[in-house]
């Protein structure tokens, strides 16, 4: 493996020298926190702020019924109800400590253009506003302090177009006093979400991109920095190479290993971590990945009627993304006063559960020769978290540590015995003796036997945890 370079010029040449760090590969799993004054009107989800200002959408529709005219009440006037009065970063750190999470990332700034930490560059921020609480910086210390790494998101680029609906009619947005909130607006043609089209971001905004991205990594040194989807136009390109080499070098002064997570193409594969939303892969990537979705299956902002994955679903899905070489950042949404809903709670106390249980064959894993095996199709590319069928008895995800085989098996057999047929006698990846079989979570001696149809595994009646169970298997001489 080349070793890291003293210094990364503003090159793909040399970005591309760019190592994943040693704790991401092995920590596989941690907590995006979606926390923004588009949780006050908990409707429709996180982009609530563009859509009340659409007027084809039912947020607007319902921002008129509930809150009146978007001239009379605009969405800068729900930052005075995020109150933030019950926030408590020390419990959230526990939380997600019990989860079993290892990285925690809130989101600094989302579409909105609302900073939940304490900026510098503008007064737009959660630190002069609505909690007048540096949200951010009180995660970042209590992260650290309950042993996890800590990271940050910033949804800006979006923003260049992100309020464009309200110059249509009228509203708020069109108020010069409000100008460094909603601006630009920019009007983008025929195309509601700005893919790729005139006009593209100008100087003065991308420039004040940069600026938040290098305010952030210098007021918080987050390890992990995510990035959402805009940044792939491609004005933006010189200005990814600025801040990758600004924030990478800046790792290497603090003698921390950094990484940036990007979606699509935007950066060369070499120079940063990929991130598919709410997504997955077919087979193993050679090079870390990251699938990043949600506890809701119709939002990642607080709303009131919330479509909850379970946690067996978020926990195969954790499975099946490490056995590929991935990690898994899992959303929670806080409500405005700070409280993570208890549905919520609940879902990342089982998962937790689960990962006490059987964490060792996640964390400091890496692939095995092949992913797994099983009947149940996972579908690749993002926003297809939702589209797979129940795992079963007959799905297996393998990976490895050391000189153990972790064999994780998505649900308990009805018959009481596994099979796991890629390691049937003479398989061509398993040609050894299995010398040891255990059942993570129990202390039973387990009885199995090795033919041409697999290693099959007689179970103990009790069952570890309902959501999947692993079988560690060890080689003999």
């Amino acid at each position: 493996m080349s070793t890291l370079p003293s210094k990364f010029e503003p090159t793909w040449d040399s970005l591309k020298t760019y190592q994943v760090p040693a704790w991401y590969q092995d920590d596989k799993f941690g907590i995006f926190i979606h926390w923004g004054p588009y949780c006050v009107p908990a409707f429709g989800n996180e982009w609530y702020p563009r859509n009340m200002y659409l007027r084809s959408s039912r947020e607007f529709i319902y921002h008129q019924k509930v809150f009146g005219r978007q001239s009379k009440f605009g969405y800068k006037d729900f930052i005075p109800l995020l109150t933030a009065e019950k926030f408590d970063a020390g419990e959230w750190a526990d939380l997600f400590r019990r989860a079993g999470a290892r990285f925690v990332v809130p989101v600094a700034e989302h579409h909105d253009g609302f900073a939940m930490y304490d900026s510098a560059l503008s007064r737009w921020t959660a630190a002069r506003m609505g909690p007048k609480r540096d949200i951010v910086g009180e995660l970042a210390a209590a992260t650290r302090a309950a042993g996890m790494t800590f990271g940050v998101s910033s949804h800006r680029a979006e923003h260049w177009w992100f309020f464009n609906g309200g110059r249509e009619f009228d509203s708020d947005v069109q108020d010069p006093a409000y100008a460094d909130l909603y601006g630009p607006a920019t009007v983008l043609p025929n195309d509601r979400y700005g893919l790729d089209v005139q006009p593209r971001p100008d100087a003065a905004f991308l420039e004040d991109w940069l600026a938040r991205c290098c305010e952030l990594v210098d007021k918080y040194q987050p390890q992990l920095f995510w990035f959402d989807w805009w940044i792939e136009q491609v004005v933006f390109q010189p200005y990814l190479q600025r801040f990758a080499v600004y924030y990478y070098n800046r790792g290497l002064e603090w003698g921390k290993g950094v990484a940036i997570n990007y979606k699509n193409k935007s950066f060369p594969e070499q120079a940063a971590v990929l991130d598919i939303e709410r997504g997955q892969l077919k087979d193993i990537r050679p090079m870390l990945w990251q699938n990043d979705t949600s506890v809701s299956k119709n939002s990642w902002g607080y709303i009131q009627h919330h479509d909850y994955k379970t946690a067996t679903s978020i926990i195969h899905d954790l499975v099946d993304v490490v056995s590929k070489n991935g990690a898994l950042l899992l959303n929670v949404g806080p409500q405005p006063d700070g409280t993570i809903p208890a549905p919520e709670q609940a879902l990342l106390e089982e998962i937790g559960r689960w990962l006490a249980i059987n964490g060792a064959a996640v964390y400091g894993t890496r692939p095995w020769q092949v992913y797994g095996e099983g009947p149940t199709e996972v579908f690749e590319g993002g926003f297809t978290d939702t589209r797979r069928q129940a795992f079963t008895s007959r799905d297996v995800r393998f990976t490895t540590k050391g000189d153990a085989l972790y064999a994780t098996v998505m649900a308990w057999p009805a018959e009481g015995e596994a099979t796991v047929q890629w390691l049937r006698a003479g398989s061509p990846l398993y040609t050894g003796d299995i010398r040891r079989v255990e059942l993570l979570g129990s202390a039973e001696p387990l009885h199995w036997s090795r033919d041409n149809t697999g290693l099959r595994v007689k179970l103990p009646a009790q069952k570890p945890h309902a959501a999947a169970f692993v079988l560690k298997i060890e080689q003999g001489e």
